[in-house]
């Protein structure tokens, strides 16, 4: 898929196991799966990264098929929930460092630029959680004040 303000292809992302039943070699249950998934989230992980290190580490590949039910799933039930989603803050995150590049380097054009282009994806996201009821209506993108919100 291209990607979207550049003329270029995006990079292959890694296939989901094709299974959708437990594999043979897995050795954890579905409680000891949702205690790693717990421990990650409360040293800090978002969602992705505790998927990766499953992965990874722990020879899980999807934790769904082990457990029955989906990482965000495990976490609303423990109430371990961020106030944003994580494709929000990871854009977010990115703005704010560029406003911070930005403050020092007034001339940078193409730093502009980019923070333009990343704030239009903000305001397109954003958009889109309004409608599906994930964000409040009444949410407003303020950089100074969801500084606050993602610095953690």
């Amino acid at each position: 898929m291209a990607r979207l303000h550049s003329r270029k292809k995006g990079k292959s992302g890694s296939t989901r196991p094709p299974r959708l039943e437990k594999p043979d070699w897995i050795e954890r249950s579905a409680e000891e799966v949702e205690n790693l998934v717990v421990k990650l989230a409360k040293k800090g992980y978002s969602k992705s990264i505790i998927g990766d290190i499953l992965r990874d580490s722990y020879g899980i590949p999807l934790v769904k098929v082990v457990s029955g039910k989906k990482i965000s799933q495990i976490l609303k039930e423990n109430e371990i929930e961020s106030s944003l989603p994580e494709d929000l803050t990871n854009l977010v995150k990115k703005a704010l460092n560029i406003r911070k590049h930005i403050e020092s380097n007034h001339k940078d054009l193409e730093g502009k630029k980019g923070l333009q282009r990343t704030e239009s994806k903000i305001y397109r996201l954003i958009k889109y959680y309004k409608k599906t009821s994930v964000l409040p209506m009444d949410f407003k993108y303020d950089p100074e004040k969801i500084r606050t919100i993602v610095a953690k």
